[in-house]
């Protein structure tokens, strides 16, 4: 069986320290509903974080 990820939304918001604390949360919270939570830095803009959510 193959296990495949979607991209359910991506949006771009201005960078907080604390923003990987809501992801881990998220991610550890509704992991069991299939769903998974990304943050990366904006590979053009190191003030602007990329929050994306997945199902798995």
């Amino acid at each position: 069986m193959e296990n495949k990820i979607e991209t359910l939304s991506t949006v771009r918001i201005q960078k907080s320290d604390d923003l990987y604390k809501v992801v881990d949360t998220l991610n550890r919270t509704l992991k069991e509903q299939n769903l998974m939570f990304g943050l990366a830095l904006d590979e053009d803009d190191n003030e602007t974080a990329v929050f994306t959510i997945y199902r798995t």
